[in-house]
């Protein structure tokens, strides 16, 4: 078995973690793979001392790897989607971090869940992604990594006034929003800013995308739900001239009256499930629901 190894920062409590999933892997002959980054890190902190091959693009992952290990938050995992892009490999998420509603298996027992990878007992949860393409051109947002997991978001820059955000559904006119900004979210972005900004939830196999004005001026514009096959267009006036565009954690000006085109993806990023971790049991332990708080 051949997997890769992808992660971003190290903290104290995240040592014992990285040791754990390096013995266990290494006493089970599975080939690691290490981000070239990644790797130097865990060098210097002296975590690990054994050589190991290294990627450091997504052009390096193809199909002789089972999938890729994300270690750390879900900010880690998103970043680990533009690894991954279209290549279909899964991506399994060890927290080490702390919300986690995609990172969802625990720093405890972490030998028990990784043992379900080497006898092949897990299930896949393939996940909606959204496009975005600019007009005119923006060179920023780069022709193959135009996605996100997440969500795609507009929202003001330099300025404390609001901005007007018209917003077309499969060119028909829906509103124009005056807001802090809009979100336009995937189910698996549901749990992420849409829902801080009053958004529902959406389970991860709903075909459907939330657009969830931030800070409306006008409290009659609500969250709404649309199906995923729509396609949006967006276009964001203001008093600067420019506005700001995310996808996910990255982000870039965008010039004022320029339209914003949304819509899915044709591929989907695929995430691994382990065995007793569903999305309902994350969203209870997230939440804490069921919990009666009242004693």
């Amino acid at each position: 078995m051949k997997v890769a190894i992808y992660g971003q920062y190290y903290q104290n409590s995240t040592g014992p973690i990285i040791k754990d999933i390096f013995i266990f892997f290494n006493s089970n002959n599975v080939e690691m793979v290490i981000e070239e980054d990644f790797l130097k890190m865990l060098y210097e902190k002296e975590l690990v001392k054994k050589e190991y091959k290294t990627f450091s693009s997504s052009t390096s992952l193809d199909d002789s790897y089972e999938m890729l290990i994300s270690i750390g938050g879900d900010g880690t995992i998103l970043r680990a989607a533009t690894l991954v892009r279209n290549s279909g490999i899964p991506i399994l998420g060890i927290n080490a971090g702390r919300l986690g509603f995609l990172a969802t298996v625990p720093r405890e027992s972490i030998d028990n869940f990784l043992q379900y990878i080497i006898d092949k007992n897990y299930t896949i949860s393939e996940r909606t992604l959204l496009s975005l393409t600019c007009d005119p051109k923006n060179d920023t947002i780069e022709d193959d990594l135009n996605f996100a997991m997440n969500e795609v978001t507009v929202s003001r820059k330099d300025t404390t006034s609001m901005i007007t955000v018209e917003t077309y559904l499969n060119n028909e006119y829906l509103n124009s929003y005056w807001a802090d900004g809009l979100i336009i979210s995937t189910p698996t972005g549901s749990t992420g800013y849409s829902l801080s900004c009053g958004g529902p939830i959406l389970t991860p196999n709903v075909e459907s995308l939330v657009i969830t004005p931030i800070a409306p001026h006008n409290l009659n514009a609500r969250p709404l739900v649309i199906p995923d096959n729509t396609e949006i267009k967006l276009r964001v006036t203001g008093r600067e001239d420019q506005y700001l565009v995310s996808l996910d954690s990255r982000i870039t000006s965008v010039k004022n009256d320029s339209v914003l085109k949304i819509k899915k993806t044709d591929f989907k990023i695929k995430m691994v499930e382990i065995p007793g971790e569903t999305f309902l049991k994350t969203l209870r332990k997230k939440l804490l629901w069921g919990e009666d708080k009242r004693n």
